[in-house]
């Protein structure tokens, strides 16, 4: 099936609602974008959950090495990996207690997308988090 986002002001809903994000692929080189938006995501208020198997911490929050690591309710899903790694991480993601699969910008995959919403998951895909949260007049 073709990949359909949540309207925008289900998207602003979403941002509004969430407090926890946890962020696949963050890096700790403040160049990297997935740095970039986390830091400002945190800015914000959102607690950042670094999922890395390569770092420590990152922006002060002790990093897990995947998402089965995470302890406690998750809102978002942020994903800062290539579209090739999704379907795996849509499993992984199944697992867990978690509320939107968010794939940022440049990133989409169907077998990925068809895999969530038959689960039932809220999925987005292609789209940058920050954008979206600028977009709903937070930021």
């Amino acid at each position: 099936m073709a990949i359909l986002n949540p309207e925008r002001s289900e998207i602003h809903q979403i941002l509004n609602k969430a407090k926890r994000i946890a962020v696949v692929g963050l890096s700790d080189n403040p160049e990297r974008t997935s740095y970039q938006i986390s830091e400002r995501m945190q800015q914000e208020g959102y607690t950042i959950i670094p999922v890395n198997p390569r770092v420590d911490e990152v922006l002060g929050e002790k990093a897990v090495a995947s998402l089965a690591d995470i302890e406690g309710h998750v809102d978002i899903v942020d994903i800062f990996r290539r579209s090739e790694f999704l379907p795996d991480l849509a499993r992984e993601f199944d697992q867990i207690d978690a509320d939107v699969f968010w794939a940022q910008s440049g990133v989409s995959n169907e077998e990925a997308y068809d895999f969530l919403k038959e689960k039932g998951h809220i999925v987005i895909m292609d789209r940058c988090i920050m954008v979206e949260y600028l977009l709903s007049g937070k930021g």
